[in-house]
């Protein structure tokens, strides 16, 4: 019996095609043609004016926070229950991510929690679209024009989704995409900023490539790392581009495949379909177990495993990681929600390549666990 991964991209349009013409051009590095095109495309894709291509998402983020100016001291509110990489792109710079809790119900950050966090010395308000839906962004934009706040995006699992008829990326100063082989759009590692600021999109493109002066190459007033995307990537980013809307139906359809089969089973809690301001895109279809289900998502990692399941759990939340207990920060703080996702959240196989005889096995060996070990 194959093991059936937890993702799986699908790569059967025009990407061998356009990598085969940069192998014939000699155009693999950064300088590439694809590149530029890329970055119009999927910046008019977010209906932003300048998109700014980078090596992952994390270096999206990074470049997108210490292009604000954001640095020693200043505070970013962000949701405590997301992937390191947003906080860790505020602590590089000396400054302090300031946690809200999530939403039970959307599992993304509850933004009637930012307003009592915002402090003298708060920059900027971090959201995080997780998982399928967005965030309210509306509530967010408001709070930001109100105190005068910069908003970044990080809107990494949201290609194709929008925000009441907006797209997911054009909200904010900022916005930051991955193209992870997980994401709608992949380029293998890759990421991009997006931004209608001119100035903030030239500040961008220095960060990327270790802050050559404009003026005089090799002479540097700052430092930054080396964030630049090869043409290579971008030939397979285009080549996905082309089929987003294909791709984002597919995945919606197999969402509600899993929801029909897997709404009747006892102990676990789904995705929320539908809200007013967005329906689910499943960037991955997540399961959460009820409470009264002992079991919690590693030991079900484990048992899917044992059925030839691939999972992962959830993200852990920003104040338990080890690391940021060690540096001294989020000492005593709690976040119920959050730390209830992180233990028991899961996803189970829901990649572009997925087909339905994958997919019903995958809701056979759920329902065989559900049936046998949780006792409800």
């Amino acid at each position: 019996m194959d093991f059936i991964p937890v993702n799986e991209p699908l790569l059967n349009g025009n990407e061998k095609k356009y990598l085969c013409e940069c192998v014939d051009t000699g155009w693999i590095s950064s300088e590439g043609p694809f590149v530029k095109e890329f970055e119009q495309k999927m910046g008019a894709k977010a209906r932003r004016k300048y998109g700014i291509a980078v090596a992952n998402g994390t270096a999206a983020l990074e470049v997108a926070v210490q292009a604000l100016g954001i640095g020693e001291g200043d505070e970013v509110i962000m949701p405590t229950f997301t992937i390191i990489s947003c906080a860790m792109a505020v602590t590089k710079l000396g400054a302090i991510p300031i946690l809200v809790d999530s939403d039970i119900h959307t599992w993304n950050m509850n933004v009637d929690e930012i307003e009592a966090k915002i402090t003298p010395k708060t920059r900027a308000i971090m959201i995080v679209h997780m998982y399928g839906l967005p965030v309210e962004v509306d509530k967010v934009l408001d709070l930001a024009k109100r105190y005068d706040l910069k908003v970044i995006e990080d809107a990494a699992e949201m290609h194709g989704q929008s925000y009441r008829g907006k797209p997911c990326g054009s909200f904010g100063d900022i916005s930051a995409f991955s193209f992870y082989p997980n994401k709608h759009i992949t380029t293998g590692e890759g990421g991009m900023v997006v931004t209608d600021d001119e100035e903030l999109a030239e500040r961008c493109r220095m960060l990327r490539n270790l802050c050559f002066r404009k003026d005089v190459r090799y002479v540097h007033d700052e430092i930054s790392d080396n964030y630049r995307f090869t043409n290579l990537q971008a030939a397979v980013g285009l080549a996905q581009l082309e089929r987003l809307e294909e791709f984002v139906e597919r995945k919606r359809t197999m969402g509600k495949y899993y929801t029909e089969q897997l709404k009747n089973t006892d102990g676990l809690i789904l995705p929320v379909e539908t809200t007013d301001y967005a329906d689910n895109i499943y960037w991955v279809y997540g399961i959460v177990l009820d409470r009264q289900v002992e079991t919690d998502n590693r030991t079900m990692q484990k048992l899917l495993a044992e059925e030839g399941i691939g999972s992962r759990t959830f993200f852990w939340c920003m104040h338990e990681q080890p690391v940021y207990r060690k540096q001294g920060l989020f000492q005593g703080e709690i976040y119920t929600n959050a730390e209830y996702l992180a233990r028991k959240g899961f996803y189970i196989p829901s990649g572009l390549a997925l087909t339905q005889e994958q997919m019903e096995r995958v809701v056979t060996a759920i329902k065989k666990i559900a049936c046998r070990d949780f006792g409800l």
